[in-house]
């Protein structure tokens, strides 16, 4: 644009309506394609195309996803259920008895063992300090 005064400055003309451009498919496919070929620049193919790089690698993203085999509509079916009573009922499964543990096996790492006038007592690893020393005072206080 020329200025009363001789200037020159520069006008910038946007055209288009600058709305979101909808691609098909195939449109997608073959640009994608053009960004496979070896040596191929994908900014160059996307300045080309009037998109951004990040669209254009999304596109290479998701194509490389595999397709789903079976629509989901399809994937829940459901079969009737027919029972019957006609057979005689099989006996209980008897699950073996675990063995009774001894005392010596029940003896852990970090287990505390203590014995006061007569009475064992067996503490756990995890137990709070307050809790032994309650047990302990418990112990001696008694007849």
């Amino acid at each position: 644009m020329l200025e009363p005064n001789g200037a020159v400055h520069r006008i910038e003309v946007i055209s288009g309506t600058g709305r979101r451009r909808r691609f098909s498919a195939d449109d997608k496919a073959r640009i994608v394609e053009e960004t496979l070929v070896p040596g191929a620049v994908v900014s160059e193919v996307a300045r080309r195309h009037g998109l951004m790089p990040q669209q254009v690698f999304t596109w290479r993203r998701l194509a490389r996803r595999p397709v789903a085999s079976a629509p989901a509509a399809e994937a829940t079916l459901f079969v009737p259920a027919v029972v019957e009573t006609s057979s005689p009922s099989p006996e209980p499964v008897r699950r073996p008895r675990k063995p009774r543990r001894d005392r010596e096996a029940a003896d852990v790492a970090g287990t505390i063992a203590l014995e006061i006038d007569g009475v064992s007592v067996r503490i756990g690893a995890g137990a709070e300090a307050r809790t032994v020393a309650a047990v302990i005072r418990a112990l001696r206080a008694r007849p």
